[in-house]
């Protein structure tokens, strides 16, 4: 930090503490910016007259961001090629643009990460403190937010925001061809029970949005999510979304309460935003009572990976059943499992499309277009036929 940059930031800090100590802070948050920019000019001006109008204009702006937004947070999630923010504590900070991750400075304390965190959380009745020091959130952009304090974040307040692009990325952008770019849109409007598989941030609901486009104008849509991020075009959509337990403990809903709620709301088509928990076991009964045309996303690491990972899942519904009996429904209920990988340069792919198949031995999945020298190539043609009995047999 240069040494005019390190007299403003302890300048912001003085105007910013005799705010507090006012008790004024409150007030300008909701007053007009005309009212806000005027007041903290103010104060500026008293605590030192002498600034260039330059620089009493910049410092200006950064008060009233962190009055009103997020400090110096602001610029970064102004910027369109940030995709994530993390912020490892006091004044360490890292973006994430077009897939790759690069350090950035910023003049951020500990108190002022706290203080970014509690605007966000004070209108969502959400709390952060010793005694519940994690907390998941959504900003007004739809963008989604953790934070981790201590005692558990040992070196300081710790928040990390995923920003979710306004505009859909298409299925193209992850390098499928035309041959199976068709046979998705098929599958999806035949009805097929589609899994999006892949690690953290390789693209799945992105990819799952882009896929989205294919479902009728028609169809009645449910997206279930424990923080919503699906951003689906259709004009017939309801989104759901999980909340976590309020100060006294009270109050959660979660994504299996979903779940089985959606199942009364007439859906034509489920959408889970991913399922990580026991909330597995009533999307199976769903899938395999008559609701096609699901789509989804789970953590793993290849296609048959997905497979077991959903089974055992399954399993933390308490139902009591066999693994013979879960794996024999997951095999019934699911038609492919799309894999979506990350690579080393930042792109995004769609590495495998499988095909599940009923085996007694165990999970096993048929390749129907796999990662070639030219990118995604066609392996076979799928054996299942549509759920849907006005959609034809797809042809390559």
């Amino acid at each position: 930090m240069s040494a005019v940059a390190g007299v403003d930031h302890a300048l912001r800090r003085r105007v910013h503490a005799e705010l507090v100590a006012t008790d004024a802070i409150e007030e300008l948050a909701s007053a007009s910016p005309e009212v806000l920019r005027g007041r903290l000019g103010e104060l500026l001006h008293a605590a030192e007259p002498l600034l260039a109008v330059d620089r009493h204009d910049d410092l200006v702006r950064q008060l009233a961001a962190e009055v009103t937004g997020l400090g110096p947070l602001e610029p970064l999630l102004a910027d369109p090629t940030v995709t994530e923010v993390m912020v490892n504590g006091p004044g360490r900070c890292f973006v994430e643009r077009a897939g790759r991750l690069e350090a950035v400075p910023l003049e951020l304390d500990a108190s002022g990460i706290l203080r970014a965190v509690e605007r966000i959380l004070g209108p969502l009745a959400l709390r952060i403190d010793r005694a519940s020091p994690m907390v998941d959130a959504r900003l007004p952009d739809g963008s989604r937010l953790h934070a981790v304090i201590p005692p558990l974040a040992i070196d300081g307040p710790c928040l990390t925001i995923r920003r979710f692009g306004a505009r859909p990325v298409p299925a193209e952008a992850f390098g499928v061809g035309p041959t199976a770019l068709g046979f998705l849109r098929w599958a999806v409007d035949a009805g097929w029970n589609l899994m999006v598989s892949g690690g953290t941030g390789a693209g799945k609901t992105t990819l799952l949005n882009g896929l989205s486009g294919a479902i009728g104008a028609g169809e009645r849509v449910l997206t279930i999510e424990e923080t919503a991020e699906l951003r689906l075009a259709g004009a017939h959509v309801v989104r759901l979304e999980a909340r976590p337990a309020n100060a006294e403990g009270a109050g959660a809903v979660s994504v299996r309460d979903l779940v089985r709620a959606a199942l009364r709301m007439r859906p034509d088509r489920i959408v889970v935003g991913e399922v990580r928990g026991g909330e597995a076991f009533d999307l199976l009964q769903a899938l395999n009572t008559g609701h096609e045309g699901t789509l989804s996303t789970i953590h793993a690491n290849s296609p048959r990976d997905a497979l077991r990972r959903l089974a055992t899942l399954a399993l933390l519904g308490g139902t009591g059943l066999p693994h013979e009996a879960i794996r024999e429904q997951v095999t019934v209920a699911l038609d492919a499992v799309v894999q979506v990988e990350r690579s080393n340069d930042g792109s995004r792919r769609v590495t495998a499309i499988a095909e599940v198949r009923d085996d007694p031995s165990g999970f096993a999945v048929r390749e129907l277009f796999g990662r070639g020298a030219s990118g995604l190539e066609a392996r076979r043609s799928p054996l299942r036929p549509p759920r849907r009995s006005e959609v034809a047999a797809w042809t390559p």
